[in-house]
């Protein structure tokens, strides 16, 4: 009975797996109007907390980036940094989330010296939910363990930047799947005060 109930699990896991692109130019990302699932992320004390709950506060600029590991997403969170105040003068909250191990959280707010809000999705749910996943190479998989001695998420997201109403409708996104690429904060501001 033990090996029937192992082979289903393997086959069902396998078959949500097999749905993850292979490549990030082939991700099918939530659309302008779309509203954000309801998925559980976790904090850097580890907690779970609702991302519903968190969008409630105000509107919300929400950053999807591949890790901490990363220096394209670290330059990113450090721009978000520089200009948090005008974000935050403008009525909206920052929140980024990560694939990366919730400890992870508290050293890429150090170095990047954020005071915005960082959160995990390490086994990459809400990542999937929204549609930005792919599976990450085979050849990322040592450099990222490398980088933060703990096991990368099966799942990476194509870095993101969603514009969210207090309902957790997306009301602009910046979606590109080259990871070099990324959406710069001048722009970011002009959207917000053209919103």
């Amino acid at each position: 009975m033990k090996t029937i109930s192992l082979l289903l699990f393997m086959f069902v896991s396998s078959l949500l797996f097999t749905q993850v692109p292979e490549n990030p130019e082939d991700v099918s990302p939530l659309l302008v109007g779309e509203k954000i699932p309801e998925v559980m992320i976790t904090n850097l004390n580890g907690d779970d907390v609702s991302l519903q709950q968190i969008l409630k506060e105000k509107p919300t600029v929400l950053v999807f980036y591949r890790g901490g590991w990363c220096p394209y997403c670290n330059n990113q969170l450090s721009g978000l940094a520089e200009i948090e105040n005008e974000v935050l003068s403008e009525g909206f909250q920052i929140v980024a989330i990560s694939p990366d191990n919730h400890q992870m959280l508290s050293k890429t707010m150090a170095k990047d010296e954020i005071n915005y809000q960082l959160y995990s999705d390490k086994e990459a749910k809400l990542i999937q939910a929204v549609g930005i996943g792919f599976k990450t190479p085979e050849s990322n998989k040592k450099y990222i363990f490398n980088k933060t001695n703990f096991e990368p998420s099966e799942i990476l997201p194509v870095p993101t930047v969603m514009i969210l109403n207090t309902k957790g409708e997306i009301v602009f996104e910046y979606i590109n799947p080259n990871y070099k690429v990324r959406l710069d904060e001048k722009l970011l501001l002009a959207v917000l005060k053209a919103i």
